[in-house]
């Protein structure tokens, strides 16, 4: 009796070192090689510029970049572009849901050590991607599988698409822009928004750069080179730049008080830290996911139909690829202004505003050869994705509070991926069962309506828990 006390004893004080340790060890990373507090300015201004390249750094695994190397890919595999596009969509559906435990590891281990891991593993994939072809040829040797081909390449595609799409457009995306909002509350909005145009700008001429790369050597020498950039260049930032959150580096959020925090006549500073289980309760929550999951689904699906859809109401290509440059221009302002105004009012209002400018642009689709619907579509566009650009950033962290925000955001996200995802295929399905893309918009209206009359009820739920105290 007395040996089995004694050794409990001394198990539990040995774990106590063990946790005390690891805390230590902690502590002194987050000062190697330089210490956070000491630098000249407020280091969340270092990390506002980190962690928008690192959303920068996503860019080979958006549609955007993924897009400028599916004729390469077509050609080497022998494969139609509507085969293509199926790997792709089993690719961007597997990944969404593992997002949310990839969340999970990111407020487990933080942003750093998971930025570092993404990093090599989009590294590595990327390298997988140049020489898929290549596998699937000696995979289909290997196994004697040279009368089935074909599958081993929707295989091999649909793995390499699952881990760039998880890696690229997911993970890197995830920790990135949420380490930014963490560090702060008070300018949460306009630190999200300046982020966001620098994000908008980099991803518009994503594809442009690439193509640029490809000409000027080949599409897997493009890739080998974004991999190695991604493993020995970004990690190394990752490593040395990138830090979780204030607190843990003695700082404080915006590095301000808590006193100055609470000075305000909107809830910014969360009462209370929920975990994904309890955010899935709330009426907020759903509101806000599935707004951004219907904008996900149809701009996807816009986007890659862009062309067709123009020419089904006898309009040009031109006309068609012309609608981005203003709506850019609307959506940079939009978001820059959204971004200010979020840290004064309540994200019910942009809200609100997102979902009518989602309208807008939905209802627009069918009259495209009306100018007014044209116009409509452009303003629309603009509005929608400034204020999405805010709203998703911001809202999180605000409603729910910075703790568990890694597996909040992974489940939205996991959410806008797989929306993103058959997006394309409804708009397709749309004109091939009914000969237009009308039915597509106008089932985005009907949501996007469900949503806006939804909205005006949505109701921060820190608000009410700082009325009961």
């Amino acid at each position: 009796m007395f040996d089995a006390l004694h050794l409990r004893k001394q198990a539990f004080f040995v774990l106590s070192l063990m946790f005390k340790h690891k805390a230590l060890i902690k502590q002194k990373f987050n000062n190697f090689p330089f210490t956070p507090s000491s630098t000249p300015v407020f280091y969340g201004w270092v990390i506002l510029v980190v962690g928008t390249i690192g959303v920068l750094m996503s860019a080979p695994g958006q549609t955007s970049g993924v897009s400028t190397f599916t004729d390469h890919l077509i050609g080497v595999f022998g494969i139609s572009r509507d085969q293509l596009s199926t790997t792709y969509l089993i690719g961007t559906i597997g990944s969404s849901f593992v997002l949310t435990y990839v969340g999970k590891l990111y407020d487990r281990y933080g942003a750093r050590w998971m930025g570092i891991l993404t990093s090599i593993c989009l590294g590595a994939i990327l390298f997988y991607m140049s020489q898929s072809d290549r596998i699937a040829l000696y995979l289909g040797n290997l196994l004697n599988l040279q009368h089935a081909q074909f599958y081993v390449s929707v295989a091999v595609l649909s793995v390499g698409f699952f881990l760039l799409r998880l890696s690229g457009q997911g993970a890197m995306t995830m920790i990135s822009r949420n380490m930014i909002m963490k560090w702060f509350i008070v300018k949460r909005g306009l630190t999200g928004g300046i982020s966001s145009v620098f994000v908008s700008f980099g991803f518009s001429v994503a594809p442009y750069t690439f193509d640029k790369l490809i000409e000027h050597s080949s599409w897997r020498e493009a890739w080998m080179l974004m991999g190695g950039t991604a493993i020995v260049l970004f990690s190394l930032v990752v490593f040395i730049f990138y830090r979780d959150n204030p607190e843990e580096c003695d700082l404080k959020p915006d590095n301000m008080d808590d006193s100055d925090l609470e000075d305000s006549s909107v809830q910014r500073k969360a009462q209370k830290q929920y975990r994904l289980i309890e955010a899935r309760k709330t009426y907020v929550f759903w509101i806000y996911a599935i707004s951004f999951a219907i904008y996900a689904l149809m701009i996807t699906g816009f986007v890659f139909n862009v062309v067709s859809i123009f020419d089904k109401v006898g309009m040009s290509k031109a006309e068609a690829l012309f609608i981005f440059i203003p709506a850019s221009a609307i959506s940079t302002v939009i978001t820059l202004a959204g971004g200010y105004l979020s840290d004064y009012i309540k994200l019910k209002v942009l809200l609100i505003i997102y979902l009518l400018g989602l309208t807008a642009m939905a209802v627009s689709i069918p009259h495209l050869q009306h100018p007014f619907f044209y116009y409509l579509l452009i303003v629309g566009n603009g509005i929608a994705t400034g204020i999405y650009s805010v709203l998703i950033s911001v809202a999180w962290p605000r409603f729910f509070g910075r703790q568990y925000l890694g597996e909040i955001s992974g489940f939205s996200m996991s959410l806008m991926v797989f929306f993103s995802a058959i997006g394309p295929l409804i708009f397709s399905s749309s004109l091939s069962h009914f000969g237009s893309y009308s039915v597509a918009a106008w089932g985005c209206v009907g949501i996007s309506v469900i949503c806006l009359i939804g909205a005006l009820a949505a109701r921060n739920p820190q608000e009410k828990i700082k009325l009961n105290r």
